[in-house]
């Protein structure tokens, strides 16, 4: 349980229970923070204790954040710790592989509660007592997907690149405030992510993919200097990034149908 006369800075992760959120989890308690961390289920309590193993006083909150009182109990939680929040990480999202056309339509509107109106609703709750205060660190998970349409991820790459969009209006919104904004795009992670997405089938399902603990470390460097955005962790990673600046859409979509096909796999 947080407590609230101690001298650390506080930080919020959501999404931490597993992957790229642990992660970054993981890199705030190994520099001295304390965490409210949150995730669906029961499973952030035993990811708590890595945390807590690390030097961190952890309180865990279980949140649905694809609903409005998820955001909102979360949101209450943050504010019950009496502690300001000098950095938070809105880093939870899911995707769904597979043809539009035969994809299930609640799974696709849960991408875009979770990953585009959960984002916007905590960061509307966070920044303004940032901006109150003078001060904060906010970091969005974005993607390498951002930066191109996604055929048979359709709904992720979209919600994504929304997510890039909105992070950079708003750092420039806030470039007097105090207040900083990053974006993290790692390129495909080595998570739980493709088999939830069911992308298990496919060439990037299959692929070799970066360490999130790397992606996290380099979020996390680029989140504390104030840096607007991040491309981790791969040579792979930034050279798509660059190729994705140069070559028309209609490339790049044909590029990825190549990578998401459902059975592209080996």
């Amino acid at each position: 349980m947080i407590n609230n006369s101690s001298t650390r800075p506080f930080a919020v992760v959501t999404g931490a229970s597993s992957g790229i959120g642990h992660e970054l989890a993981k890199q705030f308690a190994q520099n001295g923070f304390d965490l409210l961390v949150t995730s669906t289920g029961a499973s952030i309590d035993e990811a708590a204790q890595d945390f807590t193993a690390l030097g961190a006083q952890v309180q865990t909150v279980q949140a649905d954040l694809s609903t409005y009182d998820g955001v909102e109990l979360l949101y209450d939680q943050i504010r019950k710790t009496g502690r300001p929040v000098d950095a938070i990480a809105i880093n939870a999202g899911v995707g769904v592989g597979g043809e539009f056309v035969k994809t299930n339509l609640q799974e696709e509107l849960n991408v875009i509660e979770l990953n585009v109106a959960s984002t916007v609703h905590l960061a509307k709750r966070v920044v303004k007592d940032m901006v109150d205060r003078g001060q904060g660190k906010i970091l969005f998970t974005s993607s390498i997907a951002s930066q191109m349409p996604g055929p048979f991820q359709a709904v992720y790459y979209a919600s994504k690149a929304f997510i890039h969009s909105f992070s950079e209006a708003i750092r420039n919104e806030l470039k007097d405030t105090g207040v900083t904004v990053t974006a993290l795009m790692p390129g495909p992670t080595d998570t739980n992510f493709f088999h939830r997405a069911g992308l298990d089938d496919t060439k990037v399902g299959e692929a070799k993919k970066d360490d999130p603990a790397k992606v996290a470390k380099q979020g996390f460097e680029a989140w504390m200097a104030g840096d607007d955005g991040v491309l981790a962790e791969s040579l792979m990673t930034k050279v798509q990034g660059a190729v994705s600046k140069v070559l028309p859409d209609t490339m790049t979509a044909e590029m990825n149908r190549k990578l998401n096909e459902p059975g592209s796999g080996k």
